[in-house]
């Protein structure tokens, strides 16, 4: 592996960074619910006029818009709204070991010594972060644990779904994901002109930036250099991401860092790395 490359993987991580500390500021301006929307439109925008889909690809698609769109990226802003922006980037990578186990028992994939560790210490992970003072209550916990669930089931649907390009699997899906948060910021947020109107820089920057800069030049990037090196080689610079933003969530938010908080973080990004480095890997990056 090349050491531009290196340097673009950090890269790309730290982008996907500054998304979820932006997030965490514009939702002080658009709700979360309208906020994923108009990002998945903005993707849609750019991205749909230039790739096409065949027709066996549709409700595939629809699957990967409801579980990515609408469940993993829909109640992890919710969850933003209510809980520390670190400690959410933390417990969001439970979605790996997720990912595993449902690939254990739906693909009859082995789990294998090691795996088994590493879920096991991601649950010490989470017990121990659960004793610190940053820990999220029980309804941003849930959203968060099933927003990471959606995370884990899309990879086992683009697993077995038809090959497609992965620009035109993050358009098209972005495209259907639109109306299933429009219905869902209509029907709790209420009607969305005036907060439109009412957003300020804070919002719309968190907007841009999360579509242009994190969904499609970002995975742009990272799904280039998938084609170019061993997966094995890029996935593990994920783990930076819950690291980045525990850092960002400093600097730019101002929260803490009790020992708690990091030594459950060092045992759940074990754990997660644990099992993503194994030879047969279980999850689909």
């Amino acid at each position: 592996m090349r050491p531009i490359d290196r340097w673009l993987a950090v890269g790309v991580v730290a982008c996907w960074a500054g998304t979820l500390v932006l997030v965490k500021q514009g939702i002080g301006e658009m709700p979360p619910m309208l906020m994923s929307m108009m990002r998945f439109a903005l993707v849609a925008a750019l991205v749909v006029p230039f790739t096409r889909v065949s027709r066996r690809h549709i409700p595939w698609l629809l699957l990967v818009s409801f579980t990515f769109g609408t469940v993993h990226f829909g109640l992890l802003f919710i969850a933003l709204s209510l809980a520390e922006v670190g400690t959410s980037a933390v417990l969001v990578q439970l979605g790996a070991p997720m990912a595993s186990l449902l690939a254990c028992l739906a693909f009859r994939e082995p789990l294998g010594l090691a795996r088994a560790f590493g879920l096991a210490l991601t649950v010490v992970g989470v017990f121990v972060l659960a004793q610190g003072p940053s820990f999220p209550g029980l309804l941003p916990l849930a959203l968060l644990i099933v927003s990471a669930a959606g995370w884990a089931v899309t990879n086992l649907i683009v697993k077995v779904m038809p090959p497609i390009d992965a620009m035109a699997l993050t358009g098209w899906s972005s495209l259907f994901c639109v109306p299933q948060l429009a219905l869902a910021a209509l029907l709790f947020e209420g009607n969305p002109l005036p907060h439109l109107a009412a957003a300020g820089w804070h919002g719309w920057s968190a907007v841009i930036y999360s579509a242009v800069v994190s969904s499609v030049m970002a995975y742009g990037v990272w799904y280039w250099l998938l084609a170019r090196n061993p997966v094995s080689a890029i996935v593990p610079y994920s783990m930076l991401n819950p690291v980045m933003t525990i850092g960002l969530g400093v600097l730019v938010v101002g929260e803490s860092i009790p020992l708690l908080k990091i030594a459950g973080t060092a045992l759940i990004l074990g754990g997660v790395l644990i099992v993503i480095m194994q030879k047969r890997p279980a999850v689909a990056r």
